[in-house]
């Protein structure tokens, strides 16, 4: 899952026109924020099907993060220069926030719970945490609307977990609260990119190339076991798809142009629906049958993001992406 480091300005009312060939720039920003939600989906759904998978989570993030540098190889090499010269801070908040560790409190917390956990609380926590960090960084508490959704995501994320705390159940707690560990390092990924002056293809290098070293030393050192070798193809081949192809290059790349054929409002009201997708999506692929708590929750969570993004912010502040 990667986010831009800036919202590119709508195309203007001239560009918007319907070509005599082709789809509107309108229609094409909307298929592609409908694949990308699609892949946001499948990214919460891979996470709990690492659990019954014959790939370690080392492996699926070797694929996660070897595969777009693979692929965007000699894009990378021309944008080196501008990659090394970001600021160690800056970096280390995206290195952490959307690499390793991220990926590998997502992975083991969505092993705890169910694909729609994972769907609605990594995702919709990164507005809480994101204000709080504007908060903590001096800046204004959020008011009127977007203090409404952040206070429907709040109510979401209870009601979720409430049913597992009578009777206790550990493992989804302590799953849930693996979850919110992932949300907390994708909004600090969030403010991170603020902070750098890279396109999307510069953006996604700079979070992969640690990322994979780091999981790369990992492995080699015996520190994290891999069964890649010996893994089923089928597997190899779902988590390549959707790990390398799908959440490390397409998704930046298609919520980028959809940002800019849209508009961030609009994205970002649609993109919310991604739990939704989740919940759906998991019944016929994982056989999860959503709980009551589950159809309480996801759509307070998802309405909530909606209110949270409703309004564009300030340039000098983060965007709050609406995935994880």
């Amino acid at each position: 899952m990667v986010t831009t480091n800036a919202v590119p300005a709508a195309a203007p009312p001239s560009a918007r026109t319907a070509g005599p060939r082709g789809l509107s720039p309108q229609a094409q920003g909307t298929l592609a924020l409908v694949v990308t939600v699609l892949i946001w989906a499948a990214f919460a759904l891979s996470a709990r099907a690492l659990s019954t998978s014959s790939l370690l989570p080392a492996d699926a993030a070797l694929l996660r993060f070897g595969v777009p540098l693979l692929v965007l190889a000699p894009a990378l090499w021309r944008r080196r220069r501008r990659i090394a010269a970001v600021r160690p801070a800056a970096a280390l908040k995206i290195a952490c926030g959307a690499g390793v560790p991220f990926f590998l409190a997502a992975m083991y917390g969505g092993s705890l719970t169910s694909a729609a956990f994972v769907g609605s609380i990594v995702p919709g926590m990164v507005p809480l945490f994101v204000s709080a960090l504007m908060v903590a960084g001096g800046r204004g508490a959020p008011r009127g609307t977007q203090a409404a959704g952040l206070g429907l995501i709040a109510v979401g994320v209870v009601a979720l977990v409430w049913r597992y705390v009578v009777p206790l159940n550990t493992h989804v707690l302590a799953g849930s609260g693996i979850l919110l560990v992932a949300s907390g390092l994708w909004a600090l990924y969030t403010v991170g990119l603020k902070e750098v002056d890279l396109d999307p293809v510069g953006s996604i290098g700079l979070l992969c190339l640690p990322s994979f070293a780091v999981m790369a030393l990992l492995v080699l050192t015996g520190v994290l076991p891999t069964g890649l070798a010996s893994a089923a193809g089928s597997d190899i081949v779902l988590f390549l798809v959707v790990q390398g192809l799908g959440v490390g290059l397409c998704a930046g790349l298609l919520y980028a142009f959809a940002i800019r054929s849209l508009g961030a409002e609009r994205s970002s009201t649609v993109g919310s629906l991604s739990p939704v997708a989740v919940v759906l999506l998991a019944v016929p692929l994982l056989d999860e049958s959503p709980t009551v708590a589950v159809l309480v929750g996801v759509p307070l969570i998802t309405a909530g993001v909606a209110l949270a993004n409703r309004r564009p912010r300030p340039s000098s502040q983060p965007e709050v992406p609406v995935h994880a």
